[in-house]
């Protein structure tokens, strides 16, 4: 296939391999994307369904290339930041509010995905956030006040439960998501990108942003080859951010974090895993994973400061058996690092840093369907005037570090880490 996208699972099982045009030249749009990943191309695809159709992204590479398509499919309501602790920072009716945003989402994401037969199915129903402790109690509560609070319809799958589907004695009781799903994400995200073309909107690829014009009425974006002149813009690169806007990429911490997918397992799978339920567990320095139609573990985890370490697969592969050492001698067929971009605060940027320019970015691993939620936020913000953007305005720009926040981010990592060791 003719993609530059790195080796992986996704890239392995591409839909197709249509390779957009770069931008040549100067254009006219009302509004420019900087960033083909999920939440440029849901801002446009929001934008497009509302009437907005004349649209411009410009992504660097190709559409999914980073944290979008490497991913580990989960879709589920939510951001990084606990639905508690966003309580704590906003109250309980603003948090009702923005989660709400991303159950709506949820809608969307199902929607597009059969209203534009988009290839990434089928969506595998169901997550799993398995305990590492034996606290049921916490659990329970942790629970109730979900669907109390926030009218989720999540269950409590005891012990014996868990561990007769997850063959593994690490595991106790467990938290059932059943509106949760999994999917392709690679798929879906270049399914995205079709119907946003469909309706009108453009998008250019080997594109990155080099230079950027962004006060007065009409603002001006250049490429390497090429200028968008455009009433307003929306920054929606995360992890990949350059220095171009300083104080935003001052606010994004870039973290590495990985996936590897090992061999078909045949019958031996479901000596671990008898379920193809998306599962992760809580631990502060958790792992997720999902069985595939093919007897294939697809196993993510782990963040560190090192973008594309050595030595992965034995990593990735030694964090699988330590949950389910039944599967010694199993191979990686194929591991793969991803970088994705975190705030201080744990949720996402999103509003208007000035007139006539948004950002829709920093989802820190809970992009599938968030990014979809901040792309709908601003597409209505821009179509219609809808001011629920400003619900993100307590999370806002904040310094993540500079060059030294990856190095704060290994060391707080480790501490994760270690308080995992101390609440067993």
């Amino acid at each position: 296939m003719t993609h530059d996208y790195i080796d992986s699972y996704y890239s392995r099982t591409l839909a197709d391999d249509y390779r957009r045009a770069p931008l040549e030249g100067e254009v006219e749009a009302d509004v420019c994307i900087i960033g083909g990943g999920m939440a440029g191309l849901a801002t446009a695809l929001g934008l497009a369904e509302r009437g907005v159709t004349n649209v411009v992204v410009l992504e660097g590479k190709q559409v999914g290339f980073g944290a979008s398509g490497r991913n580990g499919g989960f879709v589920s309501a939510g951001y990084s930041l606990s639905p508690a602790a966003i309580v704590k920072r906003v109250g309980v009716e603003n948090a009702k509010a923005l989660l709400g945003l991303t159950q709506q989402a949820m809608d969307v994401i199902r929607r597009r995905v059969d209203q534009y037969a988009m290839p990434c199915g089928p969506l595998v129903h169901g997550k799993l956030n398995i305990s590492w402790f034996d606290r049921p109690k916490e659990q329970k509560a942790n629970i109730a006040f979900m669907n109390q609070t926030f009218g989720t319809k999540l269950e409590f799958w005891p012990r014996a439960r868990v561990r007769d589907l997850y063959l593994s004695k690490r595991y106790f009781d467990a938290i059932h998501n059943p509106d949760s799903f999994h999917f392709h994400s690679l798929n879906f995200t270049r399914g995205t990108a079709a119907a946003a073309e469909g309706l009108g909107v453009r998008i250019f690829e080997d594109s990155p942003a080099t230079g950027l014009s962004l006060d007065g009425d009409v603002k001006r974006i250049r490429t390497a080859r090429g200028t968008v002149k455009a009433k307003q813009v929306v920054v929606c690169t995360s992890g990949y951010l350059n220095w171009m806007l300083p104080r935003l990429r001052l606010s994004i911490l870039p973290i590495g974090t990985y996936v590897m997918l090992t061999e078909p397992l045949g019958d031996r799978l479901k000596t671990a895993i008898r379920a193809n339920h998306a599962v992760s567990d809580n631990r502060f320095a958790p792992d997720y994973y999902r069985a595939l139609p093919d007897s294939r573990i697809l196993w993510g985890g782990r963040i560190s400061m090192a973008t594309n370490p050595a030595d992965l697969d034995r990593l990735m592969l030694g964090d699988m058996l330590k949950v389910y050492p039944q599967l010694a001698g199993t191979k990686v067929d194929v591991a793969w690092p991803g970088t994705m971009g975190y705030t201080t605060h744990k949720m996402p940027l999103i509003g208007e840093l000035k007139p006539g320019v948004w950002v829709n970015s920093c989802f820190g691993g809970h992009g599938m369907c968030a990014t979809t939620a901040g792309g709908e936020t601003v597409a209505k913000a821009i179509a219609l005037g809808d001011e629920s953007w400003k619900l993100f305005r307590p999370f806002g720009l904040s310094f993540a570090g500079g060059p030294a926040g990856p190095l704060a981010a290994q060391a707080v990592y480790w501490y994760w880490q270690l308080r995992d060791l101390m609440k067993r």
